[in-house]
């Protein structure tokens, strides 16, 4: 309970499981309800992967990747931030000097 507001507050173990049990199906879309209590649903950690690399995808600068994560070190954030193909290719386009004067 939390001693300011009289409310009950939900852990990071209550929170994961509650995440993972309600994300079995779309973590595996081509199985079926029945067999739901096999899955494997997302993790808050997953989830932090894919806010990291979203950020990242949308320019979001390394300082303020590194310090919303809270790591210490560009090596640990590149296991986590990690634009896509498509993230890449958009930035560099951005960027492209002879892309800006066909405009």
């Amino acid at each position: 309970m939390c001693p300011e507001t009289g409310r009950a507050r939900l852990s990071y173990r209550r929170a994961e499981e509650i995440f993972e049990e309600n994300t079995r199906l779309l973590a595996n879309p081509l199985a079926s309800p029945e067999d739901i209590e096999d899955l494997d649903g997302f993790t808050l950690h997953r989830l932090r992967h894919s806010a990291l690399t979203h950020d990242a995808e949308g320019g979001t600068s390394t300082p303020m990747l590194l310090a919303c994560s809270r790591h210490a070190s560009v090596r640990s954030l590149e296991r986590y931030a990690r634009p896509g193909v498509d993230a890449v290719a958009r930035h560099v386009a951005e960027r492209d000097p002879a892309a800006r004067r066909r405009r």
